[in-house]
C-alpha cells in the first residue's frame, strides 16, 4: 500500500522504516528538512511540504500523523483539509486525547475523510519488534489500512477496539497501567535498597532472576536490568519523572466514571512528588508535628 507519514521522530521514523521493509511505498513530511533528507536515505519518499506530501499519495489516500498531542495535530488536521478528497483517510498515531478524536471524526466526516485514531505501543523498539496497536473509528476504515497495520504490528500484534476513540482510550488505559507497573517494580527496589540485605543483592542480578520464570517477570524488568548493568545505583540518574498526560486523563476518566483507581493515581502523584526539591506539604506535616507533639522540626537557617 501506499501510505504519507507526517512526523519523523524516533517513533514516525521507524514506523516509515517498519513499513518501507515490509514491501509499502512510503512518503514523509517533517516540519525540518533535515529529518526529511535523512528519511530518504532508508528509502522513505520525502516531502518537503504538507502539499507536495499529498501530491505523492494517489487518492484515496492514507495519510498518518505521528505528531505530539493537541495542537500540533489540530494545526495540521486543519492545514490537511482542503489537501485532501473525499474517502482520504487520516489516521493519528500519537498519544491524543480521545475526547479530542470524537471532535475530530465528526469534523472530519462532513467532508467525507475517514479518521482513525491508533494507539501505537512499542517505543524505541518498535522498528525491530513491532509496534502493538489499538485502533478506532469505523470498521470499514481499519479493515482498508489493516494492511499496515498488520506490517506495524508483531503477530497478533494489533486489535479493532470500536468507534472514534477507542484507540486512544484503549492506550490511555494501557499507559496508565504501565505507570502502576513501573512504581511497584521502583518501590520494591527501594525497600530492597534500604534493607540490611540490600548492600549483598546486585539490582543487576535481580531484576534479571526476576525475569526466569516468577509471577512479577515482564518487559519492563527486562529493560530495567539494562541501565542497572550499566550502573548499579543509578548514580548519575536524578529522580525527576515526567508524565506524557495520559495518567492524568486516566485518572480524570476514573473520577468522572466513578471508578476507584488508587494504584494508578498514586502512580501519578509520585511522579507529581519527584519534580518538588522540597515539597510545601512536607514542611507543613513538620510544622504541625511540632506543634501539637513537640518534636523537633530540621531547620534550614533561611527566613522566610
Amino acid at each position: 500500500m501506499d501510505i504519507g507519514i507526517i512526523g519523523l521522530g524516533r517513533m514516525g521514523l521507524n514506523m516509515a522504516r517498519r513499513l518501507v521493509r515490509g514491501g509499502h511505498r512510503v512518503a514523509g513530511y517533517n516540519r525540518t528538512a533535515q529529518a526529511t533528507k535523512d528519511a530518504e536515505a532508508e528509502g522513505i519518499e520525502g516531502a518537503y511540504s504538507l502539499a507536495g506530501l499529498v501530491e505523492k499519495l494517489e487518492a484515496p489516500r492514507v495519510i498518518w500523523l505521528m505528531l505530539p498531542a493537541g495542537s500540533a495535530v489540530d494545526l495540521t488536521i486543519e492545514a490537511l483539509k482542503p489537501l485532501l478528497s473525499k474517502d482520504d483517510i487520516l489516521v493519528d498515531g500519537g498519544n491524543s486525547y480521545y475526547k479530542d478524536d470524537l471532535r475530530r471524526f465528526d469534523d472530519l466526516k462532513k467532508l467525507g475523510i475517514s479518521y482513525v485514531d491508533a494507539g501505537v505501543s512499542g517505543g524505541i523498539w518498535g522498528l525491530e519488534n513491532g509496534y502493538c496497536t489499538m485502533v478506532g473509528g469505523e470498521r470499514g476504515s481499519f479493515e482498508r489500512i489493516e494492511p499496515l497495520i498488520k506490517t506495524l504490528a508483531p503477530p497478533e500484534g494489533y486489535l479493532y477496539c470500536g468507534p472514534a476513540g477507542a484507540g486512544h482510550f484503549t492506550k490511555m488505559v494501557h499507559n496508565g497501567i504501565e505507570y502502576g507497573m513501573m512504581e511497584a517494580y521502583a518501590e520494591g527496589f527501594e525497600l530492597i535498597k534500604a534493607s540490611p540485605y540490600g548492600e549483598g543483592i546486585k539490582n543487576s542480578e535481580l531484576a534479571r532472576l526476576w525475569n526466569r520464570g516468577s509471577v512479577i517477570r515482564s518487559w519492563l524488568l527486562e529493560l530495567l536490568e539494562g541501565p542497572f548493568s550499566r550502573d548499579e545505583g543509578l548514580s548519575s540518574v536524578i529522580g525527576y519523572v515526567e508524565d506524557s498526560g495520559e495518567g492524568r486523563w486516566m485518572v480524570r476518566e476514573a473520577v468522572d466514571m466513578g471508578v476507584a483507581m488508587p494504584v494508578i493515581t498514586e502512580a501519578l502523584m509520585r511522579r507529581f512528588r519527584s519534580r518538588q526539591e522540597e515539597p510545601f506539604a512536607e514542611k507543613v506535616l513538620a510544622a504541625l508535628r511540632q506543634e501539637f507533639g513537640g518534636h523537633s522540626v530540621r531547620r534550614s537557617g533561611v527566613k522566610s
